[in-house]
């Protein structure tokens, strides 16, 4: 079979590259060894939003109703419904993808890769058959896997990641999770949400380390209140696999060495890239794949884009890089380095964020104002009884240029697109202040912290 374009991997990078091309006129082919829609839609972003919802819906009904006026009465919950509502929205996100295949001609071959000599890759299906397909460009787009803890492997049971962490039955009544990166707190937020005791480990002296400090503090306290017992400025010194359980030693900030046990432990300190078999294009000094401006591998006419190229590790940027490549080789357009995108943690409350922190703009010796506005004085916070957490925004001096958002509270996630086409647009705090914002909404929010910085506030 002969392609104009051979995608290999179907996550965010590998199906929105493969469509784009498609869309262009080109006959294009795609090989993945999973279902279509890669980590992201199988193992990642999507079923994971399934299970903090649920979560979120609980955890409002147990400890909240009365304050809506509600009565609850016989609360409780299944835990494998749970797990089968979050995989039968990963079944439909993948068939989703399959769809669009379909819809663009794009062929899905499932199967291992290996990349061979003048264009070729070879095909390994599951029952050891294999085949070659010849394409005049090749993108590699097979992303990464959850990087174990040397000395502790995993095991599926008593050791796991962050995929194991989806579907793990029976519920563990203790679970200890190294690592309060983005996917550590999403996972300590839902088994706490049931009753599990967590425990979280980070060895840097924040939760969300990448986030804005005040945001961060925010949020572990938040966490704590809610149960969670979390260990920052801590490292892990020593572990044991027990086979029923597990048993970390810990050192923290304070020298004292002691031993944690739990049922299971979840390794959530991080990725490494997942490269595909046969020849291989040159790496950087982290493992990844090396690419030029232009997403151009090592070998010729071998392109690469998303997580396999390193950070950020985000689904949004994968595509993003994805189609960038694709314009590039089909339409000549010169590619644009990323360089603004937004992060986001799924938890309750949420976080996001796009732009510098301010630790990053003083380590920068920029000059700036902060706007913060809490949703305790937003009247959609307060009528939605929401209203933890706050807006801080980051301008830019002398011009008030947006250089920075952080939001911590409901819908924090919906809520930073906006923020993101500011700092795209190169939006000061005058073009903020003059967008009127609808009322109530949680976005006011927005509005409010620019007055703040501007030294004006109207409703704090």
């Amino acid at each position: 079979m002969k392609y104009d374009l051979i995608v290999i991997g179907s996550g965010p990078a590998g199906y929105v590259g493969a469509i784009r091309a498609a869309q262009l006129g080109r006959k294009v082919a795609v090989v993945d060894f999973d279902r279509p829609g890669g980590t992201c839609g199988n193992w990642g972003c999507i079923p994971t939003k399934a299970l903090l919802k649920t979560a979120e819906l609980y955890h409002l009904l147990k400890h909240r109703a009365a304050e809506f006026g509600l009565s609850v009465d016989g609360l409780a919950y299944d835990w494998d419904k749970i797990i089968s509502r979050s995989r039968k929205v990963s079944d439909k996100s993948s068939s989703g993808v399959a769809f669009l295949f379909k819809k663009n001609k794009v062929d899905y071959i499932p199967g291992s890769a290996s990349l061979g000599g003048q264009g070729q890759v070879t095909v390994t299906t599951a029952d050891g058959q294999t085949s070659t397909l010849e394409g005049e460009k090749i993108l590699i787009a097979t992303g990464c896997a959850t990087r174990d803890l040397p000395g502790l492997p995993f095991n599926g049971k008593t050791v796991i990641g962050s995929k194991e962490a989806l579907t793990l039955s029976p519920q563990p009544k203790e679970i200890i999770i190294i690592g309060a990166g983005a996917i550590g707190i999403e996972f300590a937020y839902f088994y706490n949400a049931y009753g599990t005791k967590v425990t979280v480990i980070e060895m840097l002296p924040n939760v969300l380390p990448v986030e804005d400090t005040d945001v961060s503090v925010a949020l572990e306290k938040s966490l704590k209140k809610a149960g969670l017992t979390i260990l920052t400025s801590t490292k892990v010194t020593a572990t044991k696999d027990t086979g029923s359980g597990v048993e970390i030693t810990v050192v923290g900030p304070d020298g004292v060495s002691r031993t944690l046990t739990a049922d299971v432990a979840l390794i959530a300190i991080g990725v490494k890239p997942v490269l595909p078999g046969g020849q291989q294009p040159k790496l950087n000094e982290r493992g990844y794949i090396a690419t030029d401006a232009n997403y151009q591998t090592s070998l010729k006419n071998v392109y690469a884009a998303g997580d396999i190229i390193g950070p950020p590790w985000l689904a949004h940027v994968a595509s993003y890089e994805a189609i960038q490549c694709i314009e590039g080789i089909y339409e000549g357009k010169k590619p644009k380095k990323v360089t603004v995108f937004p992060g986001c943690t799924y938890c309750h409350p949420q976080v996001a964020s796009v732009g510098l922190t301010e630790r990053a703009a003083k380590e920068k010796g920029l000059k700036y104002k902060v706007g913060v506005f809490p949703f305790l004085a937003s009247g959609k916070a307060t009528a939605i009884g929401e209203t933890e957490g706050f807006v801080k925004l980051i301008y830019g001096e002398p011009h008030g240029e947006v250089i920075g958002a952080h939001i911590i509270g409901a819908e924090a996630t919906e809520m930073i697109a906006e923020m993101g086409l500011a700092i795209t647009a190169e939006l000061t705090k005058d073009d903020i202040h003059a967008t009127i914002h609808a009322h109530p909404t949680l976005s006011e929010a927005i509005h409010e912290a620019t007055g703040v910085a501007e030294g004006h506030p109207i409703h704090l």
